[in-house]
């Protein structure tokens, strides 16, 4: 069977070709994006977070699978990265652009909580853990990717992924799979206590 996804987000032409003149090599895979979409789309009027916006692949993904009624936040440390989200995706009434180290904003936040969180940075995945995980809505759902290896981690990270994915496992207040696909995803829903 092909997983490679048939029904692209309209942006993500103009959001690739933006990302390979930066020369941004850091977003979201389509596999993951196309599942990304499908989460969102289980969440009528969903809260949605995304930790990391990039140049917005992801962005795009999570926009193409939300309905009318749901709205995303999403937040990033570098503003020149996240013009270009804006750019293409800043017309649209349900995102929230934050630009913001996700680490400080995950501190500050006092907000309800999300039906979806995708942590693609360090805050809410290495660091921040369990602040972003408190964030999750009961039934809601807590994605990250990048866990299989990747070219250019740096020195001593592959043992990170390992205490990252053993720390989620050992949780007793979510349900986790290890999904050996695309960049290597972890899903993890928060279950009732």
């Amino acid at each position: 069977m092909d997983d490679t996804p048939s029904r692209l987000p309209a942006a993500l032409p103009a959001l690739r070709a933006k990302a390979s003149a930066a020369g941004f090599t850091m977003s979201c895979e389509e596999r993951t994006g196309s599942l990304m979409a499908a989460l969102a789309a289980a969440r009528p009027a969903g809260r949605i977070l995304e930790l990391g916006t990039g140049v917005g692949e992801g962005t795009a993904w999570l926009l193409a699978g939300m309905d009318r009624s749901a709205r995303l936040i999403t937040v990033e440390l570098n503003a020149g990265v996240q013009a270009v989200a804006r750019e293409h995706l800043g017309e649209d009434p349900r995102v929230t652009f934050v630009t913001e180290d996700a680490g400080t904003w995950l501190e500050k936040y006092d907000g309800d909580p999300f039906d979806l969180v995708f942590a693609d940075t360090w805050p809410g995945k290495f660091t921040h853990l369990d602040r972003a995980l408190d964030l999750v809505a009961l039934g809601g759902t807590y994605l990250i990717d990048d866990l299989a290896p990747q070219p250019g981690w740096p020195e001593g990270h592959e043992a990170s992924v390992a205490r990252l994915l053993a720390d989620l496992e050992a949780r007793t207040d979510f349900r986790s799979v290890r999904l050996a696909w695309a960049s290597g995803l972890l899903m993890a829903v928060r279950a009732t206590p």
